[in-house]
């Protein structure tokens, strides 16, 4: 059977939960549209998520990654388009801020996603549940682990999909953070089940 690598990551900033765990965690042993899934919870740290997700590919040589990520303020679901070789943002969990600082100093400036995100969008916008492809996925965390997976996929000739989703925040976040939109889980996790069932 065909494996998916399925990663999520612990809360951050000033967001206490974070839905993508409880998605990663529910999903992980699962078989969807042929894949056996196999869920990962990632740090929220420029040192090391990066390394986090190789390893894993490394280890579980996945016939597809997905990784999640949270939006605080988004309100559709957003396969990304692209990353980009930058890290540049907020404190990590460990306090680290970088400033415009190369993920790969001899990466290509960008990477595109190898997931079929039209499909996605387009089968989460027919089930009725807001979604979009998105074309930044910032300079945080979402973003370095988008790229380090990609440049490692393609340094290495992999036939290996790989690509990033955010998520809009969850109920339970949105009681706690009081100012952003939220989906219930059930919905969230109906769509991450879409999107996988997107990829052949």
């Amino acid at each position: 059977m065909k494996k998916l690598l399925l990663t999520g990551f612990e809360p951050f900033l000033d967001f206490p939960v974070n839905p993508t765990m409880k998605i990663v965690e529910e999903l992980d042993g699962q078989e969807i549209n042929g894949y056996q899934i196999v869920g990962k919870i990632l740090t929220v740290e420029f040192n090391q998520s990066g390394e986090q997700l190789v390893q894993h590919i490394q280890e579980i040589e996945p016939d597809a990654v997905i990784s999640l990520g949270l939006a605080g303020g988004r309100y559709k679901i957003t396969p990304e388009r692209v990353a980009i070789n930058c890290n540049d943002g907020d404190a990590d969990n460990s306090g680290r801020t970088p400033r415009d600082e190369w993920i790969e100093k001899n990466g290509p400036d960008a990477i595109f996603s190898t997931l079929p995100i039209r499909k996605m969008v387009d089968r989460l916008t027919e089930q009725e549940l807001p979604a979009d492809i998105s074309n930044t996925a910032g300079t945080y965390l979402c973003n370095n682990v988008m790229y380090q997976a990609l440049f490692y996929i393609q340094s290495h000739n992999m036939n290996t999909q790989a690509g990033f989703i955010h998520i809009p925040a969850s109920h339970d976040l949105a009681v706690k953070h009081k100012r952003i939109p939220s989906w219930s889980h059930r919905d969230l996790l109906q769509g991450i089940r879409t999107c996988i069932e997107s990829i052949e």
